[in-house]
C-alpha cells in the first residue's frame, strides 16, 4: 500500500479585506504519492496558484488565513514554526514561480543566486557551489553557461530566466517540486526537454511534482492525476486518462474543447477564431462560425519590410573593456508584412526573435540592414523624424510586469500614449481607457488599480489595451498570449483577429506556441541562431516542413491526449549552439532554396544530418 508524500485535506484559504474575510479556496482535498505528478488546471483566478502558495506558507501573515490540514512527509506544515518551514523550503520542497523576473534578484548575478541555494541547503563551499551552478545551467540547456553565470537577470530572455528558476528549484533534489506555470515562457523544444528532465529526476530521486498550468497538452504529457479548479473549488479530479477521455463536468469539457490542437487548421485557408468559455459559468459560448479575417491582398504594398537586418551585442573583457567578441543575435533577417496579414516568428528562446521585434521598434539600434515602414527606411530618421511613425507601430511586451510602471495606475498607463502623442486628454482619454479595458475583458474600474493587484494574465491584457490605444497599423506581439489561460487567450486572440479584419492591422506574432501560431497566422518564419531557416505560407510550414529544425519544433509540440504519451517519438536533443562569435567574424552567405510559391528554406549542412 502506497503512502502519500503530500496530503491536503479540506484546505480553505481566505484573504482579509475591508468587509472581513473573503474565502478564495474552498475545502479542497488531494494526495500526491512519492514519484507521482498531479496537475492542477483552471482559469486565471481559479485559486490554483493561491493553493500552491498556501502549501509553501508564502501568503502574507495577518492578511491571509489557511485552514484545514497540509501534511508533508509526516509533518503538518500549517502547524510548523517558521524556522521549520524555512528548513523545508528550497530543500525538501522547491517551487518554480510563474514570473521569473519577480523571483530573481536583479542586483545579483545568476551564478551567485544559484550558488547561494547550494551553500545554504547542501553545505557546499563557494567554489563547489559555483561549479555546480554551471552544471545545473548546462542541464537546462542555457548556452555558454560558464560565461552566463556572470550575467544579471535583465540580460537574459524570458525563457532563459525561467530556465534559471528551474535549475534553482532542482538544485537540492527536492522530494516535492511545486511548479507554477514553469514552462509558460519556454518554446516547445525546451519545454519538452524540461518535462523530460523532471521525469528523469522523478525516476532517479522518486521526486513528486505538483504541476500548475493552463496548457492541457503539458498536462496530458506529464500528469498521472489531474485536478480541475473553478472559482476556488475542485470541480473534477481523477486519473489524467479518465479526465481527458471521459470528462464529467461541463467546465472540463469546455476547457478541453477550447484547447488549440496542432493540425486543426488543415484545409483552412485563413485564420480562424477560437471557441470561447464564459468565465462566470465555465460553459462554452455559442458563436456563429464567421470568417476571422480576409486573405491579405498580394497587390497591396507592404506596411513593413525588413531587409538583411543584423543585430550584434559587443562582449567586453579586460581592464580596458576591449571588444573580444560579439553575440550575433540577428543575422541577415529579411521579410515583409502586408496590411491585414499576420506573420508569425517562431524559434527557441534566445534565437533572436524578440531582438528582431525590438529592433523593428527601434528600442535597440540594429547593427545593419533596413527597416522600411510604409516604404520609408526608419533607421535613417532621427528621433524627431521617427516620432510620428511610433503611432503606426506598437509592441506588446513579453513580460507585462516589467513593462508596466508599478507606481502608475493602469488607467494612466493606458492613457499615457494617447496623451503623449496629443491625440486626446481628460474625459475623452478616460472614456477611451474604459472602452479598451472592456475590449480586453477587464472591468473599467480596473483603471484605478495598480499592476501588482492583478494576476499575470490580467497584466498582459492591460499591456494589450495600451498597445491598441493609438490604433496602430502594425503590432509586434512578443509572446502576447503565452501567460494567458485558454479562455482569455481565446478572447484576446479573437479580439486581435477582429481588429485585424476591421482595421487592416498587420501583426508580427512572436510566439513559441505552435498550435496558436497555426491558428492565427497567414505566414510563418522559423528562426534558429539569429537566422530565418524557413519561411512560407502557414499551410506549407505546418503541412510540408523542409528544414530539420522546423521538423524538430513541430515534433516537440505536446498533444492534449494522454493516450499518445508513450507513442510519441523521442525528441532529438542537440546542444544549443552559442551565438557568440569572434570580434571580426563575418557570417557566410546562406542560400535560400524555393520549395513552392512563397515557401523558402535555407540550405543546411552536415550539422543537421541525423
Amino acid at each position: 500500500m502506497s503512502t502519500s508524500l503530500l496530503s491536503v485535506k479540506d484546505l480553505r484559504v481566505s484573504f482579509k479585506g475591508d468587509s472581513g474575510w473573503s474565502p478564495v479556496v474552498h475545502d479542497i482535498s488531494f494526495n500526491i504519492e512519492a514519484g507521482k505528478t498531479v496537475a492542477i488546471v483552471g482559469e486565471s483566478g481559479s485559486g490554483k496558484s493561491v493553493t500552491s502558495l498556501a502549501l509553501m506558507r508564502l501568503l502574507q501573515a495577518g492578511a491571509s488565513r489557511i485552514e484545514g490540514e497540509i501534511r508533508f512527509d509526516g509533518k503538518v506544515l500549517n502547524q510548523l514554526p517558521e524556522a521549520g518551514m524555512r528548513a523545508l523550503r528550497g530543500n525538501e520542497i522547491a517551487m518554480i514561480f510563474q514570473e521569473p523576473m519577480t523571483s530573481l534578484n536583479p542586483s545579483l548575478t545568476i551564478g551567485f543566486q544559484l550558488a547561494e541555494v547550494l551553500m545554504t541547503h547542501r553545505g557546499m563551499t563557494r567554489a563547489q557551489a559555483e561549479a555546480e551552478a554551471v552544471r545545473l545551467m548546462e542541464r537546462v540547456r542555457i548556452p555558454s553557461a560558464a560565461s552566463r553565470v556572470k550575467d544579471y537577470p535583465h540580460r537574459l530572455s524570458g525563457g532563459m530566466r525561467q530556465r534559471v528558476m528551474i535549475a534553482m528549484a532542482l538544485a537540492c533534489k527536492p522530494k516535492l517540486l511545486i511548479a507554477d506555470e514553469p514552462t509558460t515562457a519556454l518554446d516547445v523544444t525546451i519545454q519538452a526537454q524540461i518535462l523530460d528532465l523532471i521525469r528523469e529526476l522523478q525516476r532517479e530521486e522518486g521526486m513528486s511534482v505538483l504541476f500548475i498550468t493552463h496548457d492541457m497538452g503539458v498536462v496530458a504529457e506529464i500528469a498521472d492525476e489531474t485536478i480541475v479548479m473553478l472559482h476556488g473549488r475542485i470541480v473534477e479530479q481523477g486519473l489524467t486518462e479518465e479526465v481527458f477521455g471521459k470528462p464529467e463536468h461541463p467546465y472540463t469539457r469546455a476547457l478541453l474543447s477550447a484547447v488549440p490542437k496542432l493540425g486543426s487548421m488543415s484545409g483552412e485557408p485563413i485564420p480562424k477564431k477560437f471557441e470561447e468559455i464564459d468565465r462566470t459559468t465555465g460553459l462554452p459560448i455559442a458563436k456563429p462560425d464567421e470568417a476571422a479575417a480576409a486573405q491579405p491582398d498580394p497587390a497591396q504594398k507592404a506596411v513593413l519590410e525588413v531587409v538583411n537586418l543584423r543585430k550584434y551585442f559587443d562582449i567586453h573583457t579586460g581592464i580596458f573593456r576591449r571588444v573580444s567578441g560579439r553575440v550575433h543575435a540577428v543575422e541577415n533577417v529579411s521579410f515583409d508584412i502586408r496590411p491585414g496579414e499576420t506573420l508569425a516568428l517562431v524559434g527557441e528562446s534566445g534565437c533572436g526573435k524578440s531582438t528582431t521585434g525590438r529592433a523593428i521598434m527601434r528600442l535597440s539600434d540594429p547593427t545593419g540592414g533596413e527597416i522600411r515602414l510604409n516604404g520609408e527606411n526608419i533607421l535613417k530618421l532621427d528621433d524627431n523624424g521617427f516620432r510620428p511613425h511610433r503611432r503606426s507601430m506598437q509592441l506588446i511586451f513579453q513580460d507585462p510586469f516589467a513593462s508596466l510602471n508599478p507606481s502608475m495606475k493602469v488607467g494612466d498607463a493606458i492613457a499615457e500614449p494617447m496623451i503623449a502623442h496629443g491625440i486626446m486628454s481628460g474625459k475623452a482619454a478616460r472614456e477611451r481607457v474604459s472602452e479598451l479595458l472592456h475590449q480586453v475583458g477587464l472591468d473599467p474600474s480596473a483603471a484605478e488599480r495598480f499592476p501588482h493587484e492583478f494576476s499575470g494574465g490580467q497584466r498582459q491584457r492591460i499591456a494589450i489595451a495600451r498597445a491598441l490605444s493609438l490604433r496602430p497599423k502594425l503590432i509586434v506581439a512578443d509572446e502576447a498570449v503565452s501567460a494567458l489561460d485558454v479562455s482569455i487567450k481565446a478572447q484576446v486572440i479573437n479580439l486581435m483577429l477582429d481588429l485585424q479584419k476591421e482595421l487592416g492591422l498587420a501583426f508580427l506574432f512572436i510566439s513559441h506556441d505552435m498550435a496558436v501560431v497555426e491558428r492565427v497566422s497567414h505566414r510563418v518564419a522559423v528562426m534558429y541562431l539569429g537566422e530565418i531557416v524557413e519561411i512560407g505560407n502557414r499551410a506549407d510550414i505546418f503541412g510540408n516542413p523542409q528544414h530539420p529544425y522546423t521538423k524538430r519544433l513541430l515534433s516537440a509540440v505536446p498533444v492534449p491526449d494522454p493516450a499518445r504519451r508513450l507513442s510519441r517519438p523521442e525528441l532529438q536533443v542537440s546542444e544549443l549552439k552559442s551565438p557568440v562569435r569572434p570580434a571580426g567574424y563575418v557570417a557566410p552567405h546562406k542560400t535560400m532554396r524555393q520549395i513552392s510559391a512563397g515557401h523558402f528554406v535555407q540550405e543546411w549542412g552536415a550539422e543537421w544530418a541525423a
